[in-house]
């Protein structure tokens, strides 16, 4: 895994946990990442990081509409 060094403003208030967090959901919610990379990424379970997934406002339902809407023709 890559390890990256970021300098963020004291008045953020930030711990690491928090930004791991911020990352990897905007990662997953972009589709760059898998549910359990995204996991993986903030040391969580996928169970643990799907209960979080709320509070920052992305569905665990990371589908394309337009994939959703071809699945329920064919179905």
């Amino acid at each position: 895994m890559q390890t990256i060094t970021l300098n963020l403003p004291d008045t953020l208030n930030l711990d690491a946990n928090e930004v791991a967090m911020l990352v990897a959901t905007r990662l997953y919610e972009q589709g760059k990442v898998s549910l359990g990379q995204a996991a993986e990424i903030c040391g969580l379970s996928k169970r643990t990081f799907i209960e979080l997934l709320g509070r920052y406002g992305v569905s665990v339902f990371n589908y394309p509409a337009s994939d959703l809407a071809s699945d329920v023709a064919n179905a």
